[in-house]
C-alpha cells in the first residue's frame, strides 16, 4: 500500500524498479537527510514493512519453536531479532521481534517468504510469511494475523531524536526495549551502530499525525534513500540484498544478534550449531568502497573478482555522504582483504576497482569451540 505521506510537499516517490516502493525515497537532498541523521535527526518513513501479530497464551514457547531466536522468556516489553531459515540453514527472512501487551509483534521487508515446510505449496517451494507461520500453527493456541493495516512504521535516527521525541512519549532506553506509545502502538530501541535509532510502530490511522508533530518539532523529513546508506554505513545486511540463496546466519553477522547456537528445535538449527561449534563460515560480509571515478556502479547480485577469480557478491550499493560509493559484499573467507579487488560484471560494464574496507572485517574468533574440546579429548 502507498504511504500518504507521499502526497506531503517535497516528498520523492521511488522508481518503481526500487526495493522500497511506496513510501517517500527522499525529501529534495538525500545526502543532507544523511548527514542530518548524523548531527541532528531524522524521521524515515518505512510504513511498507509487514507487520504480524501474534497473540495466543503460547505465542512465546510457539514462537521459540519457529524462529531462530531464543524467545520462551522474552519479557513484556522487550524486543529483539531473529530468522526464519530453510532445513538447510539458509536464510529465508530477517524480522525484528516486540513483545508488547501480551502480543508479540514481527516486523519484516514487505513480501518477505519462506521456505515451506511441504515443497510442493507455493511458488518455487516458498510462501508468504504469514503463510508459512500459520502452516506450522498445528495445535498450538496461536492466532497469527497480518496486522499491516493496523500498524505502520516510522524510525527515528540521530542524537537528537530522543529529546525531541520524549516530548510526545516515552523514550526506550535499552537495546531492544519496547514502550507504549500513547494513542496505542510502541516504541523500540534498535542497536544501529553508533547512531541512536527508535523505531515507532503507531495505529496506521495515525501514520500522518505522528510523522507531522515529530517533524514540526525539529525532526528532519528523510526518504528510504538516506536510510539504506546509513544502514550499508551500519553493516546492517538486508536479506534479498544482501543474501543469496546459500547465505546462512554466520556469513551476515546474525549469530547471538538473531540466531541462537544453543537452543534447538528450530527450522536450521543444525547447520547454525555445527558451523558455530565445529567449523567457519565459507563467506562474510564486508564493506567494500568503491572506484568514485566510475560513471557505471556495480549492481546488487554482481560477482567480486580477484584477478581472474571469482571471489564474491555484491550486495546493497549506496552513495554515503562520506564515505563515496560503497557497497555491502559476501566475500569467501579465501579472499585478500588487503588487496585491490573489482566489483561488477565486466560484460555489461559496470566493474569497478574495489578495495575492502578494514574496520569491516568480522574478527578472528579462533578455534570453534566444538573442535577445540575435541582436540582436548583426543589431548587425553
Amino acid at each position: 500500500m502507498s504511504s500518504p505521506l507521499l502526497d506531503l510537499p517535497g516528498a520523492v516517490p521511488a522508481p518503481g524498479d526500487a526495493v522500497d516502493v511506496g513510501v517517500p525515497w527522499h525529501f529534495g537532498d538525500p545526502f543532507a537527510e544523511q548527514r542530518s541523521a548524523t548531527r541532528s535527526a531524522v524521521l524515515v518513513d518505512r510504513s511498507h514493512r509487514e507487520v504480524i501479530a501474534v497473540p495466543g497464551e503460547e505465542r512465546l514457547s510457539w514462537l521459540h519453536l519457529v524462529l531462530s531466536q531464543h524467545l520462551t522468556e522474552l519479557p513484556d516489553g522487550q524486543g529483539t531479532e531473529a530468522l526464519v531459515l530453510d532445513s538447510h540453514g539458509h536464510v529465508d527472512c530477517h524480522l525484528l521481534v516486540a513483545h508488547h501487551e501480551g502480543v508479540v509483534y514481527l516486523d519484516t521487508d514487505a513480501g518477505a517468504q519462506a521456505t515451506s515446510a511441504l515443497p510442493t505449496i507455493g511458488v518455487d517451494g516458498k510462501q508468504s510469511l504469514l503463510e508459512y507461520l500459520n502452516a506450522m500453527r498445528f495445535w498450538s493456541k496461536v492466532e497469527p494475523r497480518d496486522a499491516t493495516a493496523e500498524y505502520a512504521l516510522l524510525t527515528t535516527i540521530g542524537t537528537d531524536a530522543g529529546g525531541i521525541l520524549a516530548q510526545f512519549a516515552p523514550v526506550p532506553s535499552k537495546p531492544y526495549e519496547v514502550r507504549a506509545l500513547p494513542g496505542g502502538g510502541f516504541s523500540r530501541s534498535v542497536p544501529f551502530r553508533a547512531l541512536p535509532t527508535v523505531d515507532l510502530v503507531v495505529p496506521r490511522e495515525s501514520l500522518v499525525e505522528w510523522w507531522t508533530k515529530l517533524t514540526d518539532a525539529g525532526i528532519r523529513p528523510s526518504g528510504t534513500l538516506a536510510f539504506e546508506a546509513l544502514r550499508v554505513a551500519a553493516l546492517r545486511p538486508r536479506v534479498g540484498l544482501d543474501t543469496d540463496e546459500r547465505a546462512i546466519p554466520h556469513e551476515l553477522g546474525w549469530v547471538h544478534v538473531a540466531a541462537h547456537v544453543a537452543k534447538g528445535c528450530y527450522r536450521g538449527q543444525e547447520t547454525v550449531a555445527k558451523v558455530h561449534n565445529v567449523g567457519k563460515p565459507p563467506r562474510r560480509m564486508v564493506l567494500l568502497h568503491l572506484d568514485g571515478s566510475a560513471e557505471i556502479l556495480p549492481e546488487t547480485g554482481d560477482p567480486v573478482w580477484f584477478g581472474e577469480r571469482k571471489v564474491g557478491r555484491v550486495g546493497s550499493v549506496v552513495q554515503h555522504h562520506e564515505l563515496g560509493p560503497v557497497a555491502l559484499a559476501l566475500l569467501k573467507r579465501s579472499a585478500p582483504v588487503d588487496s585491490e579487488l573489482i566489483a561488477g560484471d565486466p560484460e555489461q560494464d559496470r566493474a569497478v576497482a574495489a578495495a575492502v574496507d578494514p574496520d569491516s572485517v568480522p574478527p578472528d574468533t579462533g578455534e570453534p569451540p566444538g573442535r577445540i574440546a575435541a582436540q582436548g579429548l583426543r589431548g587425553r
